[in-house]
Order: C-alpha cells, then structure tokens, then sequence
C-alpha cells in the first residue's frame, strides 16, 4: 500500500508541473520550469516554534533527546534542562 508521505509528494509533483506548464503557456517562458521546483523550500519553516520539538540536555554529559518519554539522563542520571 502506498503510504501518505508518496501521495503526497506524487500530488505536490502533479500540481507543480501542472502550475509550470500553465505559466509557462501563458508567459511562453521556461523561466518557471527552474524557479517552481524550489519553492517548498522556501516556506518551509526550520521547526523551532513547535511545542513538540522541544530539545532537552544533560549538563554533566551533553546527552539530547527531543522524546518526552526521557526526564533524566540515561549515562549518569542527571535531570534534563
């Protein structure tokens, strides 16, 4: 079975070639055809403002984990900031 991630990208693909094409007919440039690919990029966010994404570290041994199942340190013990 194909997964959500695959139909995903497979309709991000579709649309994007589909947007290209029409530009493209419409300017009657290729111009889009380099510039469209890339612009997920562009809007992608680095993932900082999510709560779920939280890093904690060990201060004695630098051990990180963003899993809320770790409060202390699996080396030493140590309480997590």
């Amino acid at each position: 079975m194909v997964g959500s991630r695959t139909v995903t990208a497979a309709l991000g693909v579709a649309v994007s070639l589909l947007v290209s094409v029409a530009l493209w007919w419409y300017f009657e440039s290729f111009v889009f055809f380099l510039f469209l690919p890339f612009v997920p990029f562009l809007f992608r966010g680095d993932g900082a403002d999510d709560e779920g994404e939280r890093v904690r570290e060990c201060p004695q041994c630098g051990f990180r984990t963003d899993a809320d199942e770790y409060e202390f340190c699996p080396r030493d013990g140590t309480r997590l900031d």
